[in-house]
């Protein structure tokens, strides 16, 4: 599943950079590692624009408000890009 991990990682990281709208992200190095709230500073309308991006790349299928919803506060507050990808990536390894 590497391979397919690595897929949904470019993904994530593509919708951030159109769903940010500003110039820094452009350079800004994003990993696995990188948290939304503490490293990317994303205020909640601009999570939920990333969110809404990911999902109509995916489907509806892919259960992304469910997900977040059932996290607890301080989960999502440490959120990070690997934790979305492991996500995603499980959610469409069930459906395959």
């Amino acid at each position: 599943m590497h391979k397919e991990r690595e897929a949904v990682l470019q993904v994530v990281v593509a919708c951030l950079r159109r769903s940010i709208a500003e110039d820094w992200i452009e350079d800004f190095p994003i990993a696995d590692a990188t948290r939304f709230n503490q490293d990317l500073e994303l205020e909640s309308i601009e999570f939920v624009r990333v969110a809404e991006a990911i999902q109509a790349h995916y489907g509806v299928g892919l259960g992304l408000a469910a997900w977040l919803s059932g996290r607890p506060l301080n989960e999502l507050i440490g959120l990070s890009v690997g934790d979305l990808v492991d996500y995603i990536a499980g959610a469409l390894a069930v459906e395959a």
